[in-house]
């Protein structure tokens, strides 16, 4: 049985299937192990990226898992550890400076849940950050305010406020994660947004959503028209 890509019918390669019918024909299998670049004796480089999948379960469980758990699998070592961050980075930034350059669609919160995700979900206690927006509802700053426990977090209100301002934002959201629960809102976050939204007001900026991440789900309270 041949176990190199190189060996393939050139029809079956990754790189030249993305080439010819374009990166969305690949499988997740396929798309990471173009990144991987090689596989291990006796092993192609998209088996392997199938048994990653495999162990973790999908993409966002391999990228948030850390050098010591990625190395449980053979074949898996520093350098293909560090060509998957360097993947994952690369992803943050792009979808951060799609966000400084294009406003966000107040009607589609699809781009916004996706650059959240990237910067909450490896965490694994709860945290609660600020996106601050321009006029234009475009990128300005976004930070990590405040970090919690498992399942809750102490939130200041003039602190965000003051970031805000600071950064001269006229547009704020706000999100958090639950690391080891769904993607609902509580009453406590209905009522902490509420509370945030009008402290907005008094100094004219204005809350356009709060978002919630979890590794399986994201919820937008401005897709449910709780703002």
């Amino acid at each position: 049985m041949k176990n190199t890509i190189k060996d393939w019918p050139q029809q079956e390669r990754p790189r030249e299937r993305l080439i010819l019918y374009g990166a969305s024909s690949l499988s997740d299998a396929e798309l990471l192990a173009i990144f991987l670049r090689s596989g291990t004796q006796g092993c192609s480089a998209v088996e392997l990226a199938r048994h990653l999948l495999q162990h973790f379960g999908d993409l966002s469980h391999i990228l948030n898992a850390d050098l010591e758990q990625l190395s449980q699998l053979h074949g898996i070592g520093p350098s293909k550890y560090t060509q998957l961050m360097a993947v994952k980075e690369l992803g943050k930034r792009y979808i951060t400076q799609q966000l400084q350059q294009q406003p966000i669609n107040l009607h589609d919160s699809t781009s916004l849940l996706e650059y959240l995700r990237f910067e909450l979900l490896d965490e694994t206690r709860e945290v609660f950050a600020v996106l601050c927006l321009d006029a234009q509802l475009r990128h300005l700053a976004f930070k990590k305010l405040f970090f919690g426990g498992l399942n809750y977090c102490a939130v200041s209100i003039n602190q965000i406020l003051r970031f805000a301002i600071s950064q001269h934002a006229t547009h704020l959201v706000i999100a958090h994660n639950h690391p080891f629960a769904q993607a609902c809102a509580s009453k406590a976050d209905m009522t902490l947004t509420q509370q945030i939204q009008s402290a907005c007001a008094l100094v004219e900026i204005q809350l356009i959503d709060h978002c919630i991440i979890a590794r399986d789900s994201s919820f937008s309270f401005a897709e449910h028209q709780l703002l």
